[in-house]
């Protein structure tokens, strides 16, 4: 295995857990990152196969090295969460799918590398991309982006009343290429008051610019939407996600499905003919031991949630 993608995974024993009722087919992890989930869902489930996908070429090569041993049982495809539907087609061989696990976020792999450009505890080119053969970067963001522009990305993003002033403050430091140069920028354009948050001061902004970055969300929900309908009767689909966005359109994307897309008043009988095609697993997200934690500090945001596919497909 090679240093340069070495990831530690969260929630191991609960993915496993997660995943041993379901039916014989084939199993997705559409972010196989290392490889790490993807080995434990093979050991663990041997009659079943896997497809690893990822956006990140390091990510790819890592895994396709990892799996190798399992042989034909497992293949990586590089590719991101809105192709999922085309890449299970190619290649699950009209299996069924029985599974499809989503670790969202960035790896401790690739927080971990400085020419990345994702962490702000290095300083590295602004980059930010999981795919760096597609174009627009952490620096293109910053450095073409509007006062109100950014203003909107940083609020959509989780940095909230402050995003106002480090957006003035980003605008107005330009040019900025590298990540310690965005650091000093965040620093100074912050209230005191902003400084005694828990956390570091430049969390938020690297948060909200990779998620702009990669279009995490929009391709997310396409993602989630494919892979709950590709599932077999009960199949499962379990995601893993570490930002409130992300958690809230996971929660979203579920009850939608479970609801069939009802539009009927709650405390009333359904009359609109919704039909729900899941049921949710997790009331509410399911979160990692506190043994995890103290292992693994970077498991302390997962939060788990899961449904399966009901017996009432029509194909």
């Amino acid at each position: 295995m090679t240093q340069e993608f070495n990831h530690t995974p969260v929630m191991v024993p609960e993915v496993i857990s997660m995943f041993e009722p379901v039916p014989a087919g084939v199993l997705v992890d559409a972010t196989v990152g290392g490889g790490g989930h993807a080995a434990a869902l093979l050991e663990a489930l041997p009659h079943h196969s896997l497809i690893g996908v990822d956006a990140d070429q390091a990510a790819v090569a890592e895994a396709t090295e990892r799996l190798s041993g399992f042989g034909d049982r497992a293949r990586v495809v590089r590719a991101r969460f809105d192709d999922l539907a085309a890449v299970v087609r190619a290649w699950a061989n009209s299996r069924p799918v029985a599974g499809v696990l989503f670790d969202l976020g960035v790896s401790s792999a690739q927080l971990d590398q400085p020419d990345r450009g994702f962490s702000y505890r290095f300083d590295g080119p602004l980059d930010m991309r999981m795919d760096r053969s597609r174009g627009t970067t952490a620096a293109d963001l910053v450095n073409t982006l509007n006062v109100a522009e950014l203003t909107r990305l940083l609020a959509d993003n989780g940095e909230g009343r402050f995003a106002r002033a480090l957006a003035e403050g980003i605008v107005s430091s330009r040019p900025i290429e590298t990540t310690a140069r965005l650091v000093q920028v965040i620093d100074r354009s912050l209230p005191g008051v902003a400084r005694k948050r828990p956390g570091h001061p430049a969390k938020r902004v690297f948060q909200a610019l990779r998620i702009e970055v990669n279009e995490e969300l929009d391709v997310l929900a396409a993602g989630l939407d494919a892979a709950l309908d590709m599932l077999s009767p009960g199949g499962r689909c379990v995601v893993l996600s570490y930002h409130s966005g992300e958690d809230r359109l996971v929660k979203q994307r579920f009850i939608a499905a479970a609801s069939g897309g009802c539009v009927c008043p709650p405390q009333l009988p359904c009359v609109c003919g919704a039909v729900g095609t899941v049921l949710v697993l997790t009331r509410g997200a399911c979160l990692p031991s506190a043994t995890e934690i103290a292992r693994n500090p970077r498991a302390a945001s997962a939060r788990l949630r899961a449904a399966q596919r009901l017996a009432n497909r029509a194909d």
